[in-house]
């Protein structure tokens, strides 16, 4: 039995100490604030804060945030993917993914991280759902979570501030059905 994180091309991996720059240039990247409701910058005492605490479970934490690396280098770092919100009773949690660079995207990794997450999630875990909140103008996320099989559940209407005006979100929602 391989890896539970390992896909053919990428690796889920904890957050270690070194990834601090790599985090620091993602959470103070002002052109991703609209996606991730950032506001403000992150110091990088606050980073290394949050990495420190990284090592609880997310029974603790209530997230988990995930590198996510080359398989064949894990120390090359495309991006992250995060279950956020995570409620134990209902056994569901939000799902964020960010691949850094455009010249890493579209070349699947986003959508081998995810077909991952959605394996430990689903199998180890014992998740009963997961599910990602989508502007409409963000077509390739939309393409992506539907994709690797989330469904549009509903859609809200003027609910992001954006630069241009307002922009509708949309609710996507996946099920675990095989239990």
């Amino acid at each position: 039995m391989g890896l539970i994180l390992k896909g053919k091309e990428i690796i889920l991996r904890a957050i270690e100490p070194e990834d601090l720059e790599f985090l620091y240039a993602c959470e103070n990247n002002s052109e991703i604030w609209n996606i991730s409701n950032t506001l403000a910058p992150y110091s990088k005492y606050i980073l290394k804060q949050y990495i420190k605490n990284s090592h609880h479970d997310i029974y603790t934490n209530k997230q988990l945030r995930l590198i996510i690396a080359l398989s064949n280098n894990p120390e090359i770092i495309v991006g992250a993917i995060d279950l956020f919100d995570f409620d134990p009773f209902h056994m569901r949690a939000g799902v964020g993914i960010l691949i850094n660079k455009d010249s890493d995207r579209e070349k699947g990794y986003a959508y081998e991280a995810l077909k991952i997450l959605l394996n430990y999630c689903f199998k180890h875990l014992q998740f009963h759902q997961l599910y990602c909140n989508i502007s409409v103008s963000n077509k390739k996320s939309i393409s992506l979570f539907k994709k690797v099989g989330f469904e549009e559940r509903g859609e809200k209407k003027e609910w992001l501030k954006t630069v241009n005006g307002w922009d509708n979100e949309l609710f996507f929602q996946i099920i675990n059905s095989k239990k």
